[in-house]
């Protein structure tokens, strides 16, 4: 058995969503270095803004000013920043009471070392030098100490939500995930019978089924699997959907078909895209074969194997 492999793996989705006219006007506002709250029923001051109070439900639209000061409520030191962070040198999360408000709004704070953080530390807004209408308008929070004519009554006034120039109301939140993958003995398995355009599954002792790819257990029995069986190379299509969307980096022309595929002598399809044939003429039953990457580690996509359709019977326990 070959050793465990292990590979840097990333998951990246770009998030887009539409704004309600509280959100909207929270980061519009930003734009305009202004930082804006909503006023519940209850007198409360709530920022970030959200148009539903947590407490009763009720839709809110009170729009308040607050000011770009505050105070620090708790705080943990980010030694090492990570891509797509506030900042690359090392620094403080932090929450911050902005001063007019009664919740905390969560950001970086741009600071010499955790010994110049505190609980109750006063602090500013550093505004970003361009500001696009996101919550990176604050560049981060720093360290502020206020002279002797510091207003102690910080009056929250109200506010229309309207600004100078087009407002926004959308936003693209780019969300990512970095980690190591590391298949462990079942899948370094198959993987490494892949690389020899193989494709190997393990049987349970119990039920007999086989699973490809191998998960080392039974999810039905939950027994551990060691009896490595091979399977395919080909299999018939059980499931599969039209793909309309184009994905980012990835180089194949939509529309194409991604299908659940049953190799032959295994008990779980798996995925993998069809190619060699027309969109729409891609079915249940129809019988594929594997057609190997330019590195030939992996099936690159399955095509027709030219043989009659597989019978229903043959594959509905697959679906």
């Amino acid at each position: 058995m070959p050793d465990a492999l292990s590979a840097p793996m990333v998951v990246e989705f770009p998030f887009t969503r539409s704004l309600g006219p509280v959100q909207s006007a929270f980061l519009t506002g930003l734009r305009a270095r202004t930082v804006l709250g909503v006023r519940t029923a209850a007198g409360r001051v709530l920022v970030p803004p959200v148009e539903y109070d947590p407490e009763t439900a009720e839709e809110i639209r009170d729009l308040v000013e607050v000011a770009a000061t505050g105070t620090v409520t708790t705080w943990a030191w980010n030694p090492a920043p990570r891509r797509g962070q506030p900042l690359d040198t090392p620094f403080a999360w932090v929450l911050v009471r902005l001063d007019g408000a009664d919740t905390a709004l969560l950001h970086a704070l741009d600071a010499a070392g955790p010994d110049a953080v505190r609980t109750g530390l006063r602090v500013r807004v550093r505004w970003a030098a361009e500001r696009t209408g996101a919550i990176t308008d604050i560049a981060c929070f720093e360290p502020w100490e206020p002279g002797e004519s510091e207003p102690t009554d910080h009056q929250t006034p109200a506010h229309s939500g309207t600004f100078a120039g087009e407002a926004v109301t959308g936003i693209v939140a780019p969300a990512r995930l970095d980690y190591t993958y590391t298949p462990g003995r079942a899948q370094t398995g198959y993987l490494a019978a892949l690389a020899e355009r193989r494709a190997v599954g393990e049987r349970c002792p119990r039920c007999r089924k086989v699973y490809v790819p191998p998960r080392g257990a039974c999810p039905t029995c939950g027994v551990a699997t060691t009896e490595q069986v091979e399977v395919g190379p080909r299999g018939t299509v059980t499931t599969f959907c039209v793909v309309n969307i184009k994905a980012k980096n990835l180089d194949i022309e939509v529309p194409y078909v991604y299908a659940h595929i049953a190799l032959d002598g295994a008990d779980l399809a798996l995925h993998g895209r069809i190619g060699g044939i027309p969109y729409d003429q891609v079915r249940m039953g129809l019988r594929v074969e594997p057609v190997w990457s330019e590195d030939g580690l992996h099936p690159d996509h399955y095509r027709p194997t030219g043989e009659p359709d597989a019978d229903y019977d043959t594959y509905k326990e697959l679906l």
